[in-house]
């Protein structure tokens, strides 16, 4: 896996390198600002990029912006996307690009090794990983005329970590409930939110969206 790094605390970036390396995973360059990173990608065609939200000049949204127009030079790029705070507003303008491949993890889940591993690799692969943190507070967030407010607990539990980027199975591990449970629960999440079979949409990337900007 080539991933290139766009973190402008030198602390943090050259953290993060050392453990990916660690970890035998080929960091091929950092970056501490947008344009040297879109530089980065450009060069070495990563698999994933791992970006700050907040990034000079501004330290605004640099980060999302570099995150969404690397995505646009290299389609297929699985970006991950660290920030200090829950911040609503970046982690559903990005998901709304295309979950695909992309993940919004808090800077403190870096400390918890296994974790981001395992979102980097659930990224990488294309899949998605938002932080249990941000699906929390998001949920806590929901408004009462949303779809999402329709749904049982258990079904609520299910789609967070739906939201996570957790599959099936593990969903079902998680929650100690047959795979088979998780299946019905969904579908009755589907059913409740208004997602009808459609080959055009991936529902369950849909679900995630609809339960993340209830909150906005």
């Amino acid at each position: 896996m080539r991933i290139v790094i766009a973190e402008d605390d030198a602390l943090l970036r050259e953290g993060l390198a050392l453990l990916l390396r660690a970890e035998g995973l080929d960091v091929v360059a950092t970056a501490d600002e947008p344009g040297s990173f879109l530089d980065a990608v450009s060069s070495f065609r990563p698999d994933v990029a791992i970006v700050d939200v907040r990034m000079p000049p501004t330290h605004t949204d640099e980060g999302i912006v570099a995150a969404v127009e690397a995505r646009r030079r290299q389609p297929g790029l699985a970006v991950l996307v660290l920030s200090a705070y829950v911040e609503q507003a970046f982690a559903t303008d990005l998901l709304a690009h295309g979950s695909a491949g992309l993940g919004y993890l808090l800077k403190e889940r870096v400390g918890r090794v296994e974790e981001f591993l395992s979102a980097l690799h659930r990224v990488a692969s294309g899949g998605t990983a938002v932080d249990p943190e941000v699906v929390g507070q998001l949920l806590a967030r929901t408004r009462p005329d949303s779809g999402v407010s329709r749904l049982s607990p258990r079904e609520r539990d299910v789609l967070t970590l739906m939201a996570e980027g957790l599959g099936n199975t593990a969903i079902a591990e998680k929650l100690v409930i047959t795979e088979g449970a998780v299946h019905k629960h969904i579908r009755s999440i589907f059913a409740k939110l208004g997602l009808a079979p459609d080959d055009r949409a991936d529902r369950r990337v849909t679900a995630v969206l609809r339960f993340l900007q209830a909150s906005r």
